[in-house]
């Protein structure tokens, strides 16, 4: 940004001003965007946001949102010099499967306004762990950038005809203009609008049914058994596809040193999943050719002027000409279910039915009119497969490795979703893009796994863990004293931690009961030792939630004193179940300052959570005051599934960036295939856990 902001700085005559925002607070909860959209005084002048991203190391910087106006993507892919950029990352993205938000967010959704949103992908397995560093960033991937934002950022801010603002919404709404656009090799870019789109699916969609509809009024009741049975070859390809890389997916865990083996080795899938999955493929597609086969032998047995051998031949020629033809209603029915539900990424189907129905028309069709089937011409596949393969070949590759690295951070609370979840995931999207990108060319036809060869993780690409001294101090209030010092052990990575607690040797013990609520998330299997833990932290340093007034009247009204004492990085979560509402401020020398007003609270899973990160003067004294909700409302307390134990009324985590020689020792001995996970929602090397019952 540095090197665009003195390259801008060198041009003339613009139009509108370029401001180059550094934000802080992203991984806090897109802090820094949101301050400035709400309250910089700048923020009414600013006509479109670009955000430049990444969740991964190196490659290309491609677009993975952009909208809702279509002019910055249409206007991009006019002047960018090497454009990238795939719709199907914004469909993916906003789906919902990556738990993730950026900045993009605010720009677009609380400041109503359009532009792009860019993303290195490439290796990222290594996001947010100590590999994350400049020095493997390629200095090809910030040229790529730097050369086509460039060009873009000036052509921008010369440009007359930026979009409004307060059009985003209006525009979003519509969605006829929204923009689908698509690179070919990173040299040109494809860009057109969704009501183009809709136009041109409902044309191709139309002709193929009516081509269909005649084909089958001609051919009779022989050619619509004949497609039936060719359409089942492809269901039954899915479903041992799926069945065949799926079953993989859960041995695996069963039978590997990881659940993951190939997270550092992404080319391992092709063995694990790749492989099992075609040879399902072929199967389900040769068995439902072996009922169609069947059939027409019934047909054919009633021509007797053809001799056996000649009608055997023509059987199987005729059989596979119908299931290449199914591959085509197979993208029919995915075009037509993309296009209703407005999928913009649906042209992936509209380029996978096209050119190769045109091809089979063209050469199978029109240039041989023989009455009798002849072999499928090489040229026929050659011609359908050429442009699908060239559009859509590098989009399935770059997101079966983007989901191959997110498997280093996949399980968000350790131990909560099952090992083979992950392989799962990757095995059925495997399985999928061979099922619809060989479907043609398995019509044309008619073991080998490597377990703990090759090392799931590298010091390159590592496992992501946690390294954690807990003080665990629910247990007093009212002069009671129940504390708990261990360390913790856990990874965000699937799998169980058996090697590495083999090479640390601390007395670690790991399970299932290893359960520990670090309040914004939880660690459902991890590893804890009780050697030697009193080291490192006092007393003094334990968090107070001290109730100094409960007043029991029409309404209960209860007020906390906070005092996180050292720790100006803490978490503190509100039982929703029985408060209706709270105030929290912050008690300065001279008075109280409020940091959440009165009003509604949201709640997820029954916590309001509060999440406070400051600099080394924050503030460390709070007072929070509770309304509780109606005694009708709060007749019994909820129970803690999970324990059996009652839900605290309020949870309190503090994060100290502290070494305990227990845990320094830990870390000392962690393999170095093992990183810290550096995401800000997990806790620092010691924590202190605390709560207050709801009956205190």
């Amino acid at each position: 940004m540095l090197e665009l902001a003195r390259g801008i700085s060198q041009w003339a005559g613009f139009k509108h001003a370029v401001i180059f925002l550094f934000n802080t607070g992203e991984e806090e909860g897109l802090n820094g965007a949101h301050s400035f959209v709400t309250q910089h005084p700048w923020n009414e002048t600013v006509r479109m946001a670009i955000d430049l991203e990444a969740m991964g190391i190196g490659g290309k910087s491609g677009i993975f949102q952009a909208g809702p106006h279509p002019w910055a993507i249409e206007n991009f892919a006019s002047v960018a010099k090497y454009p990238s950029g795939q719709i199907i990352a914004q469909d993916f993205f906003s789906s919902g499967a990556i738990k993730s938000a950026t900045d993009f967010q605010i720009y677009k959704e609380v400041a109503g306004l359009s532009g792009l949103d860019f993303a290195y992908t490439d290796n990222s397995a290594v996001y947010h762990t100590k590999n994350d560093k400049l020095e493997l960033l390629k200095p090809g991937s910030l040229q790529h950038l730097g050369e086509n934002m460039l060009s873009f950022l000036i052509h921008s801010a010369a440009s007359p005809h930026l979009p409004k603002g307060n059009a985003m919404e209006q525009e979003e709404n519509k969605g006829q203009n929204a923009a689908i656009f698509f690179d070919i090799l990173g040299t040109y870019m494809v860009v057109f609008r969704q009501n183009f789109a809709n136009m041109l699916y409902n044309s191709v969609i139309i002709q193929s049914l009516l081509i269909w509809i005649t084909s089958l009024l001609m051919g009779g009741y022989p050619a619509a058994v004949s497609l039936a049975l060719s359409c089942l070859s492809i269901i039954l390809m899915w479903i041992l596809a799926l069945g065949f890389s799926v079953l993989i997916a859960f041995i695996l865990p069963l039978v590997s040193s990881s659940p993951v083996p190939y997270v550092a080795n992404p080319w391992l899938v092709v063995g694990l999943f790749a492989a099992p999955a075609l040879l399902g493929a072929l199967t389900g597609q040769h068995l439902g050719y072996l009922f169609l086969q069947t059939y027409l032998s019934t047909v054919y047995s009633k021509r007797k002027l053809l001799s056996p051998a000649v009608q055997a031949d023509l059987i199987k020629l005729e059989s596979e000409r119908w299931i290449y033809k199914a591959g085509s209603v197979q993208w029919l029915i995915l075009l037509a279910m993309g296009n209703y539900y407005k999928i913009r990424s649906s042209y992936l189907a509209l380029v996978w039915l096209v050119p190769p129905t045109f091809a089979y028309g063209l050469l199978e069709a029109t240039l041989s009119p023989a009455r009798l089937p002849k072999p499928l011409k090489l040229a026929t596949l050659l011609m359908g497969l050429a442009v699908p393969i060239l559009i859509s070949a590098g989009i399935f590759i770059q997101l079966a490795g983007t989901v191959i690295g997110t498997m280093v951070r996949f399980d968000r609370n350790p131990g909560s979703t099952p090992e083979w979840l992950g392989n799962v995931i990757i095995a059925a999207f495997i399985a999928a893009v061979i099922c619809l990108t060989l479907v043609y060319l398995l019509s044309y036809v008619h073991l080998s796994v490597f377990l703990g060869i090759v090392p799931p993780f590298t010091e390159d690409t590592a496992r992501a863990v946690n390294v954690v001294h807990v003080v665990d101090t629910t247990g007093i209030f009212e002069g009671k004293r129940d504390i708990s010092s261990y360390v913790s052990l856990f990874s965000t990575t699937p799998g169980k931690l058996n090697k590495e607690v083999e090479q640390i040797k601390e007395g670690l013990n790991c399970g299932r009961n290893k359960v520990v609520d670090f309040v914004a998330f939880s660690v459902k299997y991890g590893c804890w030792t009780y050697d030697d833990t009193e080291d490192g932290w006092s007393e003094s340093d334990i968090p107070l939630l001290h109730v100094y007034r409960d007043v029991k009247k029409k309404a209960r009204i209860t007020r906390v004193s906070v005092d996180t004492k050292g720790s100006i990085r803490w978490v503190l979560a509100i039982n929703t179940e029985e408060i209706e509402d709270f105030r929290f401020e912050v008690l300065n020398a001279d008075n109280s300052e409020e940091l959440v007003q009165s009003g509604i609270k949201s709640g997820v899973d029954g916590w309001h959570i509060i999440q406070f990160s400051g600099g080394k003067h924050s503030p460390t004294i709070f007072n929070l005051t509770l309304i509780w909700k109606s005694e009708f409302m709060q007749s019994a307390h909820k129970v803690d599934g999970q324990r059996g134990e009652q839900r605290p009324l309020l949870k309190l985590r503090t994060d100290w960036n502290r070494l305990t020689p227990k845990t320094e020792m830990v870390l000392e001995k962690l393999p170095s295939w093992c990183s810290l996970f550096g995401k800000s929602t997990s806790p620092h090397t010691l924590a202190f856990l605390t709560s207050l019952p709801v009956d205190f």
